[in-house]
C-alpha cells in the first residue's frame, strides 16, 4: 500500500513511527507499521487526506473537526483508487471522538449550555449565564470512544 500511496502523493515522505500522523512541515506522514490491518490502512488513507488537502493548522476547536472530515472523505476517494473500501462506521466512530471533545470543551461548566469558542483563543464564553472559562490547547486532550471487538474483520 505505501508503494502504490507512493505513486499517488510522490512529494509526501512516508516513514515508520509509533502512531499514524501528518507532519506539514516535514510534509511526512508517520504510521505504525504494527499495525497495517484494516483501520492501520484506513488511518493511512486518512493521513494521505490531510496531506492532499494541504492541512496545516488550525485555529477553533470546529476548525478542527472540519478538517477531520474532509480528510475522511478525501480518504473514501484514495481508497476507491486503491480499490478498498473503508468502513463508514470505523470513519463516524473516529470523528465522534472528535464531536466528543468538541461537546465538552464547548459545555458550559455552570449551566450546561453549549457555546462559541472566542475566534483562535481557548476561551469559550456561554451565551445563556455568560460564564467564561479556558480550555487546554492540545487536541490530543480527548478521550477516544471505546471500539467495539473486531472478529473475523466483522464488527459485532
Amino acid at each position: 500500500m505505501i508503494e502504490e500511496l507512493n505513486k499517488l502523493v510522490p512529494d509526501i515522505e512516508f516513514s515508520v513511527g509509533e502512531q499514524f500522523s501528518w507532519s506539514p512541515k516535514e510534509r511526512k506522514i508517520t504510521y505504525s507499521k504494527e499495525n497495517i490491518d484494516n483501520e492501520g490502512c484506513w488511518a493511512l488513507l486518512h493521513e494521505t487526506g490531510h496531506a492532499l488537502l494541504g492541512h496545516l493548522a488550525y485555529k477553533t476547536d470546529y476548525e478542527l473537526l472540519r478538517m477531520e472530515v474532509s480528510a475522511w472523505e478525501k480518504a473514501k476517494e484514495l481508497a476507491v483508487k486503491l480499490d478498498l473500501e473503508i468502513d463508514e462506521e470505523h470513519i463516524q466512530q473516529c470523528l465522534d471522538s472528535y464531536r466528543d471533545w468538541l461537546s465538552r470543551r464547548s459545555t458550559c461548566p455552570s449551566c450546561g449550555t453549549r457555546a462559541l469558542q472566542e475566534d483562535a483563543s481557548n476561551s469559550y464564553s456561554c451565551f445563556n449565564c455568560h460564564a467564561c472559562w479556558q480550555v487546554s490547547p492540545s487536541r490530543f486532550c480527548r478521550s477516544y470512544r471505546a471500539r467495539r471487538p473486531i472478529k473475523d474483520n466483522v464488527l459485532f
